[in-house]
């Protein structure tokens, strides 16, 4: 019998399943780890780790909650490892001007992120798992007033996210997919996706991550 492998999710809002429209959450079944869940089977437990606003790797003191994505990598590791990948989808974040501002800022923090996990003390005789780096979908236009001010000056720099991204992958020998491709954010507030394009990255990425996993 195959042992089951593991796949931990970890994100933002695009990840937990923001609705724009409606202001809630996605329905389970739409949010993209539950898509790649159901893709891929039951030999795979896919974790979703997706918490709103969550940065790579810097602070945000207005929420009640740490969203610093470096910080709380290490003990999210612990909690559900052993693991066989990490899907990394985090940046939008960081191109908000009160947290970074920068396309380069974020790949800087993929690039702190990649080293936790690779540094990770996994214990025992605990492999170190792979890593798929994904770049979000780009910020669009919006006529949200507070999301737009927000995320001033965050189009063109999330435009740059997916070649940077990509060019980390090679350099630290991750995977890379680019959820962009198979993905728009909604006009409601130019950072969210609807349903059908949450889902989208769940089917985009099921291809790669069983490649990865060898299934």
């Amino acid at each position: 019998m195959s042992q089951m492998k593991t796949v931990l999710c970890y994100g933002d809002s695009l990840t937990w399943g923001t609705d724009a429209a409606s202001g809630d959450r996605h329905a389970f079944e739409d949010r993209w780890p539950s898509v790649l869940q159901a893709a891929l089977g039951p030999s795979v437990q896919v974790i979703a780790e997706g918490l709103g606003g969550r940065t790579t790797a810097y602070d945000d003191g207005l929420a009640d909650c740490d969203r610093n994505g470096a910080r709380l990598l290490p003990t999210v590791l612990h909690t559900h490892g052993p693991l066989d990948l990490v899907i990394i989808l985090l940046g939008t974040n960081d191109m908000k001007p009160m947290i970074h501002g920068t396309a380069i800022g974020a790949r800087q923090g993929v690039k702190k992120l990649v080293s936790l996990i690779r540094f990770h003390d996994w214990g025992r005789d605990y492999e170190t798992p792979e890593i798929l780096i994904v770049a979000p979908p780009s910020l669009c236009e919006t006529a949200n007033v507070i999301a737009g001010a927000t995320f001033r000056g965050g189009i063109p720099e999330s435009e740059m996210l997916a070649s940077l991204y990509r060019d980390l992958a090679d350099e630290v020998e991750c995977g890379f997919f680019d959820a962009g491709s198979v993905a728009r954010a909604t006009p409601v507030d130019g950072i969210h996706l609807d349903a059908e394009n949450t889902r989208a990255i769940g089917r985009g990425l099921e291809p790669i991550v069983r490649m990865m996993l060898g299934l």
